[in-house]
């Protein structure tokens, strides 16, 4: 019983993701060939050939449809999934790199095309800020769970958001190069340059 339970609920959420791979990468397509202001949510709808609601039930915003990933659950298990004793510094600076490997590897075209809609959209803008945000809280919540340690929330915090910045810095370069160079590679040199120590 819990079997047929459970592969009902994975099939439910298979669908789903794809739904909104497809609606997300529809809207990217024409925010891209139109201008983001310019296209509606029902331009969206109507290109993906789903309702207006069935679109809201996926995002709750416009921004969304360009700001969604799973980068932070991936990044957060790459945490996880990390040895203890490794410095605080190098094991965020490994998921960061570790999550931005996998979004190249599967689909660098739509990376690509969301990161130029971030960076010169101005109403992206601010909202990508809260992205970075949400990463932050999930790298804390990953490597402070269960800690006794008071201290620990602010250390990691406080690196995470440095990981992060230099990160960033790597991603702009990336779009404003057209993808060519190597995105991981970038991300080290950042690293290596915020914290002057090699990644």
């Amino acid at each position: 019983m819990y079997q047929v339970v459970e592969e009902q609920t994975s099939l439910r959420e298979r669908r789903r993701a794809e739904t909104r791979r497809t609606l997300q990468a529809h809207a990217i397509r024409l925010f891209m060939a139109r201008g983001y202001d310019a296209t509606t949510i029902n331009d969206v709808a109507q290109a993906a050939g789903m309702s207006v609601m069935t679109l809201y039930r996926h995002f709750a915003t416009k921004e969304d449809l360009v700001l969604y990933d799973e980068y932070d659950r991936e990044t957060a298990a790459a945490l996880a999934a990390q040895r203890q004793d490794e410095p605080l510094r190098r094991r965020i600076a490994q998921a960061l790199v570790r999550t931005a490997t996998t979004a190249v590897e599967s689909d660098r075209d739509l990376l690509l095309a969301r990161l130029r809609l971030m960076i010169s959209t101005p109403a992206l803008q601010a909202r990508h800020l809260d992205s970075q945000y949400a990463t932050e809280i999930a790298i804390v919540g990953t490597l402070c769970a269960g800690a006794t340690d008071s201290d620990l929330e602010f250390r990691v915090r406080s690196t995470a958001a440095a990981c992060l910045a230099a990160t960033h810095v790597a991603l702009l370069r990336w779009a404003e190069d057209d993808g060519l160079p190597d995105l991981p590679t970038l991300m080290r040199q950042a690293l290596t340059s915020a914290f002057d120590t090699a990644f």
